[in-house]
């Protein structure tokens, strides 16, 4: 060996070490055990285990099975692979990711109606967001179907979770619009006290909205669906509620009847803190029950859990189970039109976006809404067919879609 290689060998042995301690370690190791089992006392069961004629048939049986599934891979897999690769296989798979786009999650695509003889969004893309409201799924299911019928790609994401993390999730950029509600800007996004005239605070939020966070409002809706608290129908004329001056008047008495709310607004800035202010009344700890938001309605019906049950104004099962509706006589809280929102640099990729929205939102009356609310929770109807089949009667998609 010259000097070298002398020199040499030793780094080579150190950069090799795996490969000759591998094979020491496993002689090593299949001694121990057989010094194991010549020593330990072995029941029949681990005698039979470590019978070589027994370990022989395993074996065999693995290498067949290794076999087998190396001939099905290249019995199928080969021929499959070149298929796909020549261009007659390439038209088929674009074909397919064709027809594949044609489907939603959920469906076929909605098929123009009229908004499509005004609009037309083709090569534009947007991801849809919404809370979990009934309310808001069906909303979200109208941005899709809109947005569809004037050839947008819609990806929907309707249920993204309560108003903090759809409004991230908007903000973020994960989703491209969603539709919130003015007081819920106003209020909790933008810090503001509620104005209580409609038109003028859909105009101040969507000035401040888009000055501060670069979100475009498109046009609100009539509908207002604000905060509010119900009783039993029966029940109001017996205990004299007509107002939530009343119902703070029968809170401070010490009467019987729970006030139930749900999570969030527990703790809202325009929720139940601002509310025990407002109406100077609070309510102890063992009658104020917190539930989710679809639980109550029925809670209030059975009048069990609950007297007095925090709900929304457009929600179809107030008058499905009977409720009756406090006016908000010292207007605490804020009001609730609904309207789409956006990023501006999605906005301005094609503001005619805005034209689509228009006319859908000036049709969506308290009317309205409530009836497709209650279609989804009472009739437990799809927000999807709910919110298509509204759009088809009205002629702003085709019907069927």
């Amino acid at each position: 060996m010259t000097a070298v290689a002398a020199a040499r060998a030793p780094g080579w042995m150190r950069r090799n070490r795996d490969v000759f301690a591998t094979p020491v370690i496993v002689v090593v190791g299949l001694a121990l055990v057989l010094v194991y089992t010549a020593t330990a006392p072995l029941d029949s069961v681990e005698q039979r285990a470590l019978d070589p004629s027994y370990l022989w048939a395993r074996f065999l049986e693995h290498i067949w099975l290794t076999v087998a599934s190396t001939v099905v891979v290249i019995v199928l897999a080969l021929p499959l692979g070149i298929a796909l690769s020549r261009p007659t296989a390439a038209r088929i798979r674009t074909g397919t990711l064709a027809f594949g786009g044609a489907l939603t999650s959920s469906g076929p695509l909605a098929k123009a109606g009229s908004l499509a003889a005004q609009v037309n969004l083709a090569r534009q893309s947007y991801t849809v967001g919404g809370k979990l409201s009934d309310e808001q799924l069906v909303l979200c299911q109208i941005a899709i179907a809109v947005l569809e019928s004037v050839n947008a790609k819609a990806t929907d994401q309707c249920n993204i979770g309560g108003t903090d993390a759809t409004r991230q999730a908007l903000l973020g950029g994960d989703i491209d619009l969603y539709w919130e509600y003015t007081g819920t800007a106003w209020v909790t996004f933008l810090g503001q006290k509620p104005i209580q005239d409609s038109r003028a605070q859909y105009e101040a939020v969507k000035q401040r909205d888009l000055a501060q966070n670069n979100i475009v409002w498109l046009a609100p809706t009539p509908f207002n669906n604000t905060y509010a608290f119900a009783v039993k129908k029966e029940r109001a004329p017996q205990l004299g509620l007509r107002t939530l001056s009343d119902m703070a008047a029968h809170i401070r008495s010490g009467r019987p009847g729970n006030l139930c709310i749900d999570p969030e607004y527990q703790n809202r800035d325009d929720g139940f803190p601002g509310l025990q202010r407002a109406y100077g009344f609070g309510v102890p700890a063992d009658r104020l029950k917190v539930l989710q938001a679809g639980s109550i309605y029925q809670a209030i019906a059975d009048q069990k859990e609950c007297l007095f049950g925090e709900v929304y104004t457009t929600d179809g099962r107030i008058p499905e189970l009977g409720l009756t509706v406090l006016a908000d006589d010292k207007l605490y809280h804020p009001l609730y039109n609904a309207a789409p929102t956006m990023r501006k640099q999605v906005y301005d990729r094609s503001p005619n976006i805005a034209k689509a929205f228009a006319p859908i939102s000036a049709a969506l009356t308290n009317e309205v809404m409530a009836e497709l609310n209650r279609q989804r929770s009472a009739e437990d109807r799809s927000p999807r067919r709910v919110a298509r089949d509204w759009l088809g009667q009205h002629g702003f998609i085709a019907p069927g879609s």
